[in-house]
Protein backbone atom coordinates (compact mmCIF):
# COMPACT_ATOMS: atom_id res chain seq x y z
CA UNK A 1 0.00 0.00 0.00
CA UNK A 2 1.44 3.31 -0.88
CA UNK A 3 1.86 5.57 2.11
CA UNK A 4 0.23 8.43 -0.26
CA UNK A 5 -3.06 6.42 0.61
CA UNK A 6 -2.46 7.51 4.31
CA UNK A 7 -4.17 10.47 4.95
CA UNK A 8 -2.47 12.29 7.62
CA UNK A 9 -0.40 15.92 8.33
CA UNK A 10 3.35 14.74 7.73
CA UNK A 11 4.49 16.67 10.95
CA UNK A 12 7.99 14.16 12.27
CA UNK A 13 11.07 14.38 10.04
CA UNK A 14 12.21 11.45 11.37
CA UNK A 15 9.48 9.53 10.39
CA UNK A 16 10.04 6.05 9.64
CA UNK A 17 9.39 5.84 5.50
CA UNK A 18 5.90 5.06 4.72
CA UNK A 19 4.73 6.62 8.22
CA UNK A 20 2.82 10.04 8.36
CA UNK A 21 2.04 11.38 12.33
CA UNK A 22 -0.45 14.00 13.23
CA UNK A 23 0.30 16.14 16.33
CA UNK A 24 -2.60 15.84 18.75
CA UNK A 25 -0.60 18.04 21.31
CA UNK A 26 -2.82 20.75 23.28
CA UNK A 27 -3.81 23.57 21.25
CA UNK A 28 -2.59 22.34 17.83
CA UNK A 29 -4.74 22.45 14.86
CA UNK A 30 -5.53 18.54 14.21
CA UNK A 31 -6.95 18.71 18.11
CA UNK A 32 -9.78 21.14 17.47
CA UNK A 33 -10.93 20.23 14.04
CA UNK A 34 -13.53 18.39 13.19
CA UNK A 35 -13.35 14.95 11.24
CA UNK A 36 -14.46 15.43 7.83
CA UNK A 37 -14.61 12.73 5.10
CA UNK A 38 -11.34 11.53 4.06
CA UNK A 39 -9.65 14.32 6.03
CA UNK A 40 -8.80 13.32 10.38
CA UNK A 41 -10.19 15.42 13.20
CA UNK A 42 -12.15 14.91 16.13
CA UNK A 43 -15.96 12.45 16.57
CA UNK A 44 -18.39 14.44 18.11
CA UNK A 45 -18.94 14.51 21.80
CA UNK A 46 -14.85 14.63 22.38
CA UNK A 47 -13.80 16.67 24.80
CA UNK A 48 -10.21 17.07 26.83
CA UNK A 49 -11.59 14.61 29.63
CA UNK A 50 -12.04 11.80 26.57
CA UNK A 51 -11.53 12.31 23.13
CA UNK A 52 -12.21 10.00 19.72
CA UNK A 53 -10.06 10.52 17.05
CA UNK A 54 -10.30 9.74 13.61
CA UNK A 55 -8.16 9.22 10.46
CA UNK A 56 -9.55 8.34 6.97
CA UNK A 57 -7.46 4.99 5.81
CA UNK A 58 -8.25 2.19 3.06
CA UNK A 59 -8.83 -1.55 4.32
CA UNK A 60 -5.77 -2.92 5.74
CA UNK A 61 -3.64 -3.56 8.91
CA UNK A 62 -2.09 -0.22 10.50
CA UNK A 63 0.86 -0.14 13.17
CA UNK A 64 -0.34 3.02 14.81
CA UNK A 65 2.57 4.46 17.46
CA UNK A 66 1.45 6.86 20.02
CA UNK A 67 3.58 9.48 21.82
CA UNK A 68 1.83 10.38 24.93
CA UNK A 69 2.84 12.49 27.93
CA UNK A 70 2.75 16.90 28.52
CA UNK A 71 4.87 19.78 29.00
CA UNK A 72 2.35 20.98 31.55
CA UNK A 73 1.01 17.97 33.74
CA UNK A 74 0.73 14.04 34.43
CA UNK A 75 -1.52 12.27 32.50
CA UNK A 76 -2.73 8.84 32.50
CA UNK A 77 -4.25 7.44 28.80
CA UNK A 78 -6.31 4.36 27.91
CA UNK A 79 -6.43 4.31 24.09
CA UNK A 80 -9.45 1.98 22.29
CA UNK A 81 -9.57 1.62 18.63
CA UNK A 82 -12.45 0.97 16.21
CA UNK A 83 -15.52 -0.08 18.36
CA UNK A 84 -13.79 -0.24 22.00
CA UNK A 85 -11.24 -2.55 20.76
CA UNK A 86 -9.13 -1.83 24.41
CA UNK A 87 -4.77 -1.12 23.00
CA UNK A 88 -2.90 0.56 25.63
CA UNK A 89 -4.32 1.19 29.58
CA UNK A 90 -3.68 3.32 32.22
CA UNK A 91 -0.72 4.39 30.64
CA UNK A 92 0.93 7.34 33.38
CA UNK A 93 2.91 9.85 32.33
CA UNK A 94 4.51 12.47 34.95
CA UNK A 95 5.04 16.36 33.89
CA UNK A 96 6.95 16.66 30.82
CA UNK A 97 7.90 13.17 30.40
CA UNK A 98 7.08 11.71 26.88
CA UNK A 99 6.34 7.61 26.32
CA UNK A 100 6.06 5.55 23.34
CA UNK A 101 3.65 3.11 22.80
CA UNK A 102 2.55 0.98 19.71
CA UNK A 103 -0.14 -1.61 19.00
CA UNK A 104 -1.24 -2.43 15.67
CA UNK A 105 -5.09 -2.46 14.60
CA UNK A 106 -7.50 -3.52 11.94
CA UNK A 107 -9.30 -1.57 9.40
CA UNK A 108 -12.09 -2.79 7.29
CA UNK A 109 -15.24 -1.94 5.59
CA UNK A 110 -18.71 -4.28 4.22
CA UNK A 111 -17.03 -4.74 0.82
CA UNK A 112 -16.18 -7.84 -0.43
CA UNK A 113 -14.78 -8.72 -4.33
CA UNK A 114 -17.62 -9.50 -6.09
CA UNK A 115 -18.58 -12.59 -7.38
CA UNK A 116 -18.50 -13.12 -11.22
CA UNK A 117 -22.01 -12.52 -12.84
CA UNK A 118 -23.32 -16.16 -13.02
CA UNK A 119 -22.14 -17.14 -9.28
CA UNK A 120 -23.81 -17.16 -5.62
CA UNK A 121 -22.83 -14.43 -3.21
CA UNK A 122 -22.66 -10.62 -2.33
CA UNK A 123 -20.47 -7.43 -2.78
CA UNK A 124 -20.93 -6.61 0.93
CA UNK A 125 -21.35 -7.84 4.22
CA UNK A 126 -24.67 -8.17 5.27
CA UNK A 127 -24.18 -5.18 8.46
CA UNK A 128 -27.09 -4.29 10.05
CA UNK A 129 -28.16 -1.00 12.00
CA UNK A 130 -26.57 -1.75 14.94
CA UNK A 131 -23.18 -2.33 12.85
CA UNK A 132 -23.43 0.88 10.90
CA UNK A 133 -23.72 2.81 14.28
CA UNK A 134 -20.05 1.71 15.42
CA UNK A 135 -16.47 2.73 13.89
CA UNK A 136 -15.70 -0.36 12.49
CA UNK A 137 -17.09 -1.26 9.39
CA UNK A 138 -16.11 2.19 7.54
CA UNK A 139 -13.45 3.66 6.00
CA UNK A 140 -11.19 5.23 8.60
CA UNK A 141 -9.29 4.47 11.73
CA UNK A 142 -10.93 5.90 15.09
CA UNK A 143 -8.88 6.14 18.19
CA UNK A 144 -10.28 6.74 21.68
CA UNK A 145 -8.92 8.77 24.37
CA UNK A 146 -9.67 8.26 27.86
CA UNK A 147 -8.82 8.68 31.35
CA UNK A 148 -6.97 11.73 32.16
CA UNK A 149 -5.20 11.58 28.11
CA UNK A 150 -2.46 13.08 27.67
CA UNK A 151 -1.26 12.52 23.80
CA UNK A 152 1.43 14.16 21.89
CA UNK A 153 1.07 12.59 18.40
CA UNK A 154 0.10 9.70 16.09
CA UNK A 155 2.39 7.85 13.57
CA UNK A 156 0.26 5.65 11.43
CA UNK A 157 1.84 3.03 8.96
CA UNK A 158 0.83 0.10 6.84
CA UNK A 159 1.54 -3.15 8.31
CA UNK A 160 -0.12 -5.59 6.45
CA UNK A 161 2.86 -8.06 6.05
CA UNK A 162 2.28 -8.65 10.29
CA UNK A 163 0.09 -11.97 11.10
CA UNK A 164 -3.17 -11.70 12.11
CA UNK A 165 -5.00 -13.38 15.07
CA UNK A 166 -8.94 -13.62 13.44
CA UNK A 167 -11.90 -14.17 15.76
CA UNK A 168 -15.49 -15.28 14.46
CA UNK A 169 -17.85 -15.84 17.03
CA UNK A 170 -20.67 -14.49 19.07
CA UNK A 171 -21.61 -11.49 21.47
CA UNK A 172 -19.53 -13.09 23.93
CA UNK A 173 -16.59 -12.29 21.67
CA UNK A 174 -17.67 -9.07 19.46
CA UNK A 175 -16.16 -5.95 19.68
CA UNK A 176 -19.44 -4.39 21.89
CA UNK A 177 -19.82 -0.75 20.63
CA UNK A 178 -20.96 0.82 23.52
CA UNK A 179 -21.12 0.51 27.17
CA UNK A 180 -21.71 -1.26 29.78
CA UNK A 181 -21.28 -4.62 27.48
CA UNK A 182 -17.99 -5.83 26.80
CA UNK A 183 -16.92 -8.93 25.46
CA UNK A 184 -13.40 -11.05 25.82
CA UNK A 185 -12.42 -10.41 21.70
CA UNK A 186 -12.12 -6.43 22.68
CA UNK A 187 -9.70 -6.80 25.12
CA UNK A 188 -7.51 -9.20 23.68
CA UNK A 189 -5.72 -6.92 21.87
CA UNK A 190 -4.17 -4.85 24.88
CA UNK A 191 -2.81 -8.44 26.41
CA UNK A 192 -0.64 -8.88 23.27
CA UNK A 193 2.14 -7.45 21.41
CA UNK A 194 2.75 -5.33 18.64
CA UNK A 195 3.67 -7.71 16.09
CA UNK A 196 0.05 -9.80 16.07
CA UNK A 197 -2.98 -7.81 14.58
CA UNK A 198 -6.39 -8.81 16.63
CA UNK A 199 -9.26 -8.81 13.46
CA UNK A 200 -12.30 -9.36 15.90
CA UNK A 201 -15.12 -10.33 13.11
CA UNK A 202 -17.54 -12.38 15.76
CA UNK A 203 -20.80 -10.64 15.80
CA UNK A 204 -23.66 -10.38 18.61
CA UNK A 205 -26.33 -12.61 17.72
CA UNK A 206 -24.23 -14.90 15.42
CA UNK A 207 -23.88 -18.60 14.63
CA UNK A 208 -22.17 -21.40 13.02
CA UNK A 209 -24.54 -21.04 10.18
CA UNK A 210 -25.70 -17.22 10.04
CA UNK A 211 -21.93 -16.24 10.01
CA UNK A 212 -21.59 -18.12 6.77
CA UNK A 213 -25.03 -16.44 4.91
CA UNK A 214 -24.24 -12.81 6.27
CA UNK A 215 -20.84 -13.27 4.57
CA UNK A 216 -18.98 -12.53 7.60
CA UNK A 217 -16.73 -15.56 6.49
CA UNK A 218 -16.38 -14.23 3.42
CA UNK A 219 -15.08 -11.45 4.57
CA UNK A 220 -12.63 -12.73 7.01
CA UNK A 221 -10.95 -15.56 4.64
CA UNK A 222 -10.70 -12.92 1.71
CA UNK A 223 -8.28 -10.93 3.96
CA UNK A 224 -6.93 -14.12 5.55
CA UNK A 225 -3.01 -14.96 4.69
CA UNK A 226 -0.90 -18.03 5.41
CA UNK A 227 0.50 -18.04 8.86
CA UNK A 228 -2.49 -16.11 10.69
CA UNK A 229 -4.26 -17.65 13.30
CA UNK A 230 -8.44 -18.32 13.51
CA UNK A 231 -9.94 -18.23 16.95
CA UNK A 232 -13.70 -19.96 16.36
CA UNK A 233 -16.21 -19.96 19.47
CA UNK A 234 -19.67 -20.86 18.76
CA UNK A 235 -22.60 -22.32 20.51
CA UNK A 236 -24.36 -19.91 22.47
CA UNK A 237 -27.02 -18.99 19.69
CA UNK A 238 -26.31 -22.61 17.87
CA UNK A 239 -28.08 -24.65 20.86
CA UNK A 240 -31.31 -22.77 20.53
CA UNK A 241 -33.88 -25.12 19.00
CA UNK A 242 -36.35 -22.03 19.10
CA UNK A 243 -34.31 -20.96 16.24
CA UNK A 244 -35.19 -23.86 13.45
CA UNK A 245 -32.94 -22.02 10.54
CA UNK A 246 -29.80 -21.84 12.48
CA UNK A 247 -30.01 -24.61 15.48
CA UNK A 248 -26.95 -27.33 15.01
CA UNK A 249 -27.03 -30.37 17.46
CA UNK A 250 -23.75 -30.70 19.26
CA UNK A 251 -23.39 -34.32 18.31
CA UNK A 252 -23.55 -34.22 14.09
CA UNK A 253 -24.30 -30.23 12.58
CA UNK A 254 -22.40 -28.57 15.13
CA UNK A 255 -18.82 -30.41 15.09
CA UNK A 256 -19.54 -30.75 10.90
CA UNK A 257 -20.01 -27.02 10.54
CA UNK A 258 -16.94 -26.49 13.02
CA UNK A 259 -14.76 -28.66 10.66
CA UNK A 260 -15.78 -26.50 7.62
CA UNK A 261 -14.19 -23.82 8.92
CA UNK A 262 -10.91 -25.81 10.37
CA UNK A 263 -10.74 -26.61 6.59
CA UNK A 264 -11.15 -22.94 5.38
CA UNK A 265 -8.28 -21.48 7.65
CA UNK A 266 -5.96 -24.43 7.00
CA UNK A 267 -6.28 -24.31 3.11
CA UNK A 268 -5.23 -20.64 3.47
CA UNK A 269 -2.31 -21.85 5.44
CA UNK A 270 -3.92 -20.65 8.70
CA UNK A 271 -3.35 -21.86 11.69
CA UNK A 272 -7.30 -22.86 13.55
CA UNK A 273 -7.80 -22.51 17.50
CA UNK A 274 -11.08 -23.99 18.63
CA UNK A 275 -12.80 -21.85 21.87
CA UNK A 276 -15.50 -23.13 24.26
CA UNK A 277 -18.07 -21.08 25.13
CA UNK A 278 -18.44 -19.70 28.18
CA UNK A 279 -20.61 -20.47 30.98
CA UNK A 280 -23.87 -18.19 31.66
CA UNK A 281 -24.01 -17.39 35.19
CA UNK A 282 -26.69 -19.39 37.21
CA UNK A 283 -25.50 -20.60 40.50
CA UNK A 284 -26.98 -23.89 42.63
CA UNK A 285 -27.63 -23.25 46.06
CA UNK A 286 -24.30 -24.68 47.13
CA UNK A 287 -22.08 -22.18 45.04
CA UNK A 288 -21.20 -24.11 41.61
CA UNK A 289 -21.86 -23.09 38.30
CA UNK A 290 -24.94 -24.76 36.42
CA UNK A 291 -24.18 -26.38 32.92
CA UNK A 292 -26.18 -24.48 29.93
CA UNK A 293 -23.49 -25.08 27.06
CA UNK A 294 -21.61 -28.10 28.78
CA UNK A 295 -22.90 -30.47 25.59
CA UNK A 296 -21.15 -28.01 23.05
CA UNK A 297 -18.27 -27.47 25.06
CA UNK A 298 -17.51 -31.46 25.09
CA UNK A 299 -18.31 -31.75 21.64
CA UNK A 300 -15.26 -28.53 20.57
CA UNK A 301 -13.16 -30.45 23.37
CA UNK A 302 -13.45 -33.79 21.28
CA UNK A 303 -13.06 -32.04 17.47
CA UNK A 304 -9.81 -30.23 18.49
CA UNK A 305 -8.20 -33.70 19.59
CA UNK A 306 -9.61 -35.63 16.69
CA UNK A 307 -8.59 -32.69 14.54
CA UNK A 308 -5.29 -31.45 16.30
CA UNK A 309 -6.57 -28.18 16.52
CA UNK A 310 -4.94 -26.23 19.36
CA UNK A 311 -8.07 -25.79 22.14
CA UNK A 312 -8.42 -23.18 24.51
CA UNK A 313 -11.07 -24.24 27.27
CA UNK A 314 -12.69 -20.72 28.21
CA UNK A 315 -15.63 -22.94 29.44
CA UNK A 316 -14.11 -24.63 32.02
CA UNK A 317 -11.97 -21.59 33.08
CA UNK A 318 -15.01 -19.13 33.15
CA UNK A 319 -16.59 -21.71 35.48
CA UNK A 320 -13.52 -21.35 37.92
CA UNK A 321 -13.64 -17.93 37.66
CA UNK A 322 -17.08 -17.45 38.37
CA UNK A 323 -17.06 -19.67 41.13
CA UNK A 324 -13.87 -18.39 42.87
CA UNK A 325 -15.87 -15.08 42.47
CA UNK A 326 -19.17 -16.65 44.26
CA UNK A 327 -22.82 -15.60 43.59
CA UNK A 328 -22.52 -12.37 45.28
CA UNK A 329 -19.85 -10.88 43.86
CA UNK A 330 -20.36 -12.70 40.17
CA UNK A 331 -22.59 -10.21 38.83
CA UNK A 332 -20.15 -7.29 39.10
CA UNK A 333 -18.50 -8.82 35.98
CA UNK A 334 -21.69 -8.97 33.94
CA UNK A 335 -23.74 -6.17 31.97
CA UNK A 336 -26.27 -4.37 32.76
CA UNK A 337 -25.56 -4.67 36.72
CA UNK A 338 -25.72 -7.95 36.39
CA UNK A 339 -29.00 -8.93 35.78
CA UNK A 340 -27.71 -9.91 32.26
CA UNK A 341 -26.40 -13.43 32.95
CA UNK A 342 -24.87 -14.11 29.57
CA UNK A 343 -22.73 -10.81 28.53
CA UNK A 344 -19.74 -9.01 30.48
CA UNK A 345 -19.04 -5.48 31.46
CA UNK A 346 -15.66 -4.62 31.25
CA UNK A 347 -14.37 -6.19 34.22
CA UNK A 348 -15.54 -9.69 32.93
CA UNK A 349 -14.39 -9.39 29.44
CA UNK A 350 -11.07 -8.52 31.06
CA UNK A 351 -11.19 -11.66 33.28
CA UNK A 352 -12.00 -13.85 30.37
CA UNK A 353 -9.55 -11.95 28.09
CA UNK A 354 -6.54 -13.19 30.78
CA UNK A 355 -8.15 -16.34 30.22
CA UNK A 356 -7.73 -16.56 27.10
CA UNK A 357 -4.08 -15.21 26.80
CA UNK A 358 -2.90 -17.30 29.44
CA UNK A 359 -4.32 -20.57 27.32
CA UNK A 360 -2.65 -19.13 24.33
CA UNK A 361 0.61 -19.17 26.60
CA UNK A 362 0.27 -22.25 27.86
CA UNK A 363 -0.91 -24.18 24.98
CA UNK A 364 0.18 -22.12 21.80
CA UNK A 365 4.04 -22.19 21.43
CA UNK A 366 4.14 -20.42 18.31
CA UNK A 367 1.99 -17.85 19.48
CA UNK A 368 2.81 -17.90 22.83
CA UNK A 369 5.96 -14.96 22.33
CA UNK A 370 3.08 -12.17 21.63
CA UNK A 371 1.18 -12.61 24.89
CA UNK A 372 1.86 -9.25 27.12
CA UNK A 373 -0.30 -10.45 29.90
CA UNK A 374 1.37 -10.81 32.97
CA UNK A 375 0.37 -14.84 34.39
CA UNK A 376 -3.87 -15.39 35.24
CA UNK A 377 -4.86 -17.74 37.74
CA UNK A 378 -8.55 -18.46 36.90
CA UNK A 379 -9.21 -19.18 40.53
CA UNK A 380 -7.68 -16.45 41.70
CA UNK A 381 -9.14 -13.33 40.09
CA UNK A 382 -8.35 -9.88 40.62
CA UNK A 383 -11.09 -7.83 42.12
CA UNK A 384 -12.93 -5.11 39.70
CA UNK A 385 -10.97 -2.18 41.29
CA UNK A 386 -7.38 -4.50 40.31
CA UNK A 387 -8.91 -4.86 36.78
CA UNK A 388 -10.56 -0.97 36.21
CA UNK A 389 -10.62 -0.50 33.07
CA UNK A 390 -11.85 3.44 31.90
CA UNK A 391 -15.40 3.42 30.49
CA UNK A 392 -16.07 4.71 26.76
CA UNK A 393 -17.96 7.55 25.70
CA UNK A 394 -20.62 5.95 24.17
CA UNK A 395 -23.38 4.54 26.40
CA UNK A 396 -26.68 2.58 25.21
CA UNK A 397 -29.18 0.83 27.65
CA UNK A 398 -30.06 -1.98 24.68
CA UNK A 399 -28.29 -5.54 25.53
CA UNK A 400 -26.41 -7.14 22.94
CA UNK A 401 -28.25 -9.39 20.38
CA UNK A 402 -29.21 -12.94 21.02
CA UNK A 403 -29.68 -12.05 24.61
Amino acid sequence: MPSSAIIALMLSAAAPSGAQTIDLSPGSPDRTQPYEQGGHGMEPGSSDAGFLYSIALPEGRYRVTVQLGDAKRAGNTTVKAEARRLMLRNVATHKGQSVERRFLVDVRTPALTPPPATAPGGDRVRIDARDAREYSWDDKLTLEFLGRPAVRSIQVEPADDAPTLFLAGDSTVTDQYAEPAASWGQMLPALLDDGITVANHAKSGETLKSFLTGLRFDKLLGAMKPGDWLFIQFGHNDQKQQWPQTYVAPDTTYPAYLRAYIAEARRRGAHPVLVTSPERRNFYAHGRIVDTVGDYAAAVRKLAADEAVPLIDLNADSRTIYEALGPAIAPSAFNDGGRDKTHHNNYGAWLLANAVAQRIRDTISALAPHVTAPPFMPHRPPTAAQAAIVPSLIHSDQRPLGN
